[in-house]
């Protein structure tokens, strides 16, 4: 369900896709984390998603101006799961608010793989 916002000038309504699409953007940002993996892993094996479709990585929940976002990523080798996931869910929840106006009620994050070299 989109998100709507009424001004003076009119309404505003923001699709689930949007926030999905700044969520992955900042994601790709972050320190270790090498891409997202697709949500709808069946035979266990994961896929290193490219650019053009990183929200197939994400699913998004709009419930009246708040957000709950669930990320399926891959990290780098030899970083802290922990960091990694702070670090995203701190700046994930800072970008959207800040970008959309929406408040990130919850993000859950599933490591779908380990990857040795960022490609």
């Amino acid at each position: 369900m989109p998100s709507k916002f009424t001004s003076e000038f009119g309404n505003i309504i923001i699709d689930e896709e949007v926030v999905a699409q700044i969520s992955g953007m900042t994601a790709m940002e972050c320190y270790g984390i090498v891409g997202m993996a697709a949500r709808n892993v069946k035979d266990g094996i994961v896929h290193l998603l490219k650019g053009e479709s990183l929200t197939r990585g994400i699913a998004v929940r709009l419930n009246e101006n708040k957000a709950s976002i669930d990320f399926h990523i891959i990290v780098e080798y030899g970083t802290k799961i922990s960091a990694v996931a702070d670090n995203l869910m701190s700046t994930v929840k800072y970008k959207v608010s800040d970008t959309l106006g929406i408040e990130v009620e919850h993000i859950k994050i599933f490591i779908e793989g380990v990857r040795v070299d960022k490609e």
